[in-house]
């Protein structure tokens, strides 16, 4: 029997800046748009950055400008939603440039979707993950109470998608000191590696978390890489208008 579902790109930028993320993202949304390219997702970890949301608060950052230079933690104000949050290095950031008119016109089946994807990768190495109500992301209960192991905020422009989900793998997790994560007081934030006791590699997570992510949305993933990205997508939008960053 023949696999009827569409086909898409993964593209592993491996550690990139947010910066150019941000800029690839804008792109390929265009891209999308035009039709040009398939859906896409992107897989990075970032060096360590600090983020804020549309709906976020300055009072939930945490450190001062002085001490963001210090612990050489860039800031940037973006257009997703949510409020703040933190990325850095042991971190998977998953990036879909997807059209949702193609699925379903609902952002919130399309955010219920990219936590499913991460409670089946959880679920693969043996652990039990949750959503809560009027929280988004995934959470894990443990004895001190509820902790957060995976994270979203999305953009819609047209119904195609930017930014995604963060999944904490090996993440130092005392950069979370800096903010309230995710605007949410009181609650701590976990990663795979602590859950387990063991040490977990970003690739093995990787490679669950596109299994998954192929799975709950019916897409054939083909693999490509960043040059091949460029010339096919990037090359042809930049024919047609210029890079505008994401970021503000």
């Amino acid at each position: 029997m023949s696999d009827s579902r569409k086909t898409g790109w993964i593209v592993d930028l491996r550690l990139v800046s947010y910066m150019q993320a941000c800029e690839m993202q804008e792109q390929l949304v265009e891209a999308r748009k035009a039709q040009v390219i398939p859906d896409v997702l992107l897989l990075c970890e970032h060096r360590h950055v600090i983020t804020m949301g549309r709906n976020g608060k300055n009072q939930h950052l945490l450190a001062n400008e002085y001490l963001l230079k210090q612990m050489d933690v860039e800031y940037f104000a973006t257009n997703r939603g949510g409020d703040v949050t933190y990325h850095g290095p042991g971190q998977i950031i998953g990036y879909p440039i997807i059209d949702l008119s193609q699925y379903r016109r609902d952002i919130r089946w399309y955010v219920d979707r990219l936590e499913e994807v991460m409670i089946r990768t959880s679920a693969d190495f043996g652990v039990s993950t949750k959503r809560v109500e009027d929280q988004h992301g995934i959470w894990v209960e443990t004895v001190s109470g509820e902790e957060k192991l995976g994270a979203l905020g999305v953009h819609l422009s047209r119904w195609v998608t930017s930014h995604g989900f963060a999944y904490n793998v090996s993440t130092d997790l005392r950069y979370f000191d800096l903010i309230v994560p995710c605007g949410i007081a009181g609650k701590r934030t976990t990663s795979l590696e602590r859950i387990l006791n063991r040490p977990v590699s970003t690739k093995e997570v990787n490679t669950r978390l596109v299994s998954q992510f192929s799975a709950v949305f019916e897409l054939n993933l083909v693999a490509i890489d960043k040059d091949q990205l460029i010339q096919n997508a990037l090359g042809v939008r930049n024919s047609l208008r210029p890079i505008a960053s994401a970021v503000v």
